[in-house]
This record gives C-alpha cells, sequence and structure tokens, in this order.
C-alpha cells in the first residue's frame, strides 16, 4: 500500500460521504509526516452508521471482503493486492467512540481527542493522536514493524513507549 494508494482510498470515502480515520501504521507515518517503511495494508477506523457507504464505495473501486470478525474488523482487498483493514466505531456524545473487541463487553475505548490529523503525501489526512497509538501497541509481543513504529514515535514526539 502506497501513499497515492492511500490518499486514493481516502479521496473515495470522502466522495461517498464517509468520515474515516487513518491508524496503524500508516497512522504512525502521517503523524510523523512521512513515510518510514513500507505498509502491508491500510487500517481505517470508520462511523459504524457509514459502513454500507464505506463497502459500496469500495466495492466499486473493486475491493471485495477478505475477512469478517464483524463487529470488531473487516478487511477488503482488490486485485492488485491492496488491503484495507476497517474497524467500525460508534460514537458517543462526547466525542469519544467504541469499537467492539474480541472479548466481550470490553471495548476498545478512543477518547475524543485521539482524532487528529497528520499527512501522507503532504497532504492533511484525519489519522489516530500518537497517545492512542501507543496505547494500541500493548499488550502483545511486538515486532519487528511494531518496534520501528514505536521508535519513529519517540523520535518525533519525545513520548515514552512501553517497547
Amino acid at each position: 500500500m502506497t501513499g497515492d494508494d492511500v490518499l486514493e482510498v481516502l479521496d473515495l470515502l470522502r466522495e461517498a460521504g464517509a468520515e474515516v480515520w487513518v491508524g496503524g501504521g500508516w497512522g504512525i507515518d502521517a503523524l510523523v509526516g512521512r513515510q518510514t517503511r513500507e505498509h502491508r495494508d491500510l487500517d481505517l477506523m470508520h462511523r459504524l452508521e457509514q459502513e454500507p457507504a464505506v463497502v459500496a464505495a469500495l466495492a466499486a473501486a473493486g475491493f471485495a471482503e477478505t475477512l469478517d470478525w464483524r463487529p470488531v474488523r473487516f478487511v477488503v482487498s482488490d486485485g492488485a493486492g491492496r488491503q484495507i483493514d476497517l474497524h467500525p466505531l460508534v460514537f458517543g456524545p462526547d466525542g469519544g467512540a467504541l469499537q467492539e473487541s474480541l472479548e466481550p463487553g470490553k471495548p476498545f475505548a478512543y477518547p475524543a481527542d485521539c482524532f487528529v490529523t497528520g499527512s501522507v503525501g503532504g497532504r492533511t489526512v484525519p489519522c489516530l493522536s500518537a497517545a492512542q497509538q501507543v496505547f494500541f501497541h500493548q499488550g502483545y509481543e511486538p515486532r519487528d514493524r511494531d518496534l520501528h513504529d514505536m521508535a519513529r514515535l519517540r523520535e518525533t514526539f519525545g513520548i515514552s513507549t512501553h517497547f
């Protein structure tokens, strides 16, 4: 998944009226303001109520569902091998959101201030905050890309991470 791919997908979803935020590796690169590594996929958080528009827009662009772990997440891929990992969010009146987890009754929490902007290819894009990224990189054995990503956040923002 290239930076141009990310911008193409974001444009497509914006035209469909869907609000999304970039997370995962591309989200970290958006916060840093430059691509720091190759990415196999694009993680997007979206409003649950906008999921039909998200799915329809991506299907029209050649993406088909390849993994269904709803209500937690689902994945779509296209013939070129591009993959998008979609995470449905339910927003509360305070602007925060919840995402179901594999543990019933223990959803992932997204505080209102975690929805920020970064840049991909010089363009401003909606993404998750550095604090939220660090929070989501806990509770598992880090892979090389996780170590890389957390190092970029430490270098850029001077924040602490647990690995």
